[in-house]
């Protein structure tokens, strides 16, 4: 991941809405949640909703799909995870490992489960 591309996202979880819309996806699931259930969980109105989510959605960080009339927005995983091993590329002297920071996540269904590097529930 580039510099630009870090900052583009880091910036758009720089915001309380922004950022509790990205807590609330990561929350949902892949199958993630419509634009008007997740303004009304978060009381914000739809116009203000729809900025933010434009926002997370150009920074990588959540995707949309058009179902019928409705958009649904779930956390974007691989751009999510290209800005944390971005973050952490160059821990601990460039030995990553030995941080022990680095959980690997996966949504529900795939493989992989969260949990401490090479280990698994």
């Amino acid at each position: 991941m580039e510099t630009k591309t870090a900052v583009q996202a880091l910036s758009a979880l720089a915001q309380e809405t922004r950022l509790a819309v990205f807590r609330l996806l990561v929350i949902a699931g892949p199958d993630g949640l419509n634009a008007g259930d997740i303004a009304q969980r978060l009381g914000v109105g739809a116009s203000t909703m729809s900025h933010h989510l434009a926002h997370l959605e150009r920074a990588g960080l959540v995707r949309s799909q058009r179902v019928q009339r409705q958009i649904f927005y779930a956390t974007d995983y691989a751009g999510t995870r290209r800005l944390l091993a971005f973050l952490m590329e160059d821990c601990c002297q460039g030995m990553p490992e030995l941080c022990d920071v680095g959980a690997e996540c996966a949504p529900p269904g795939e493989a992989e489960t969260c949990g401490a590097r090479g280990s698994r529930p």
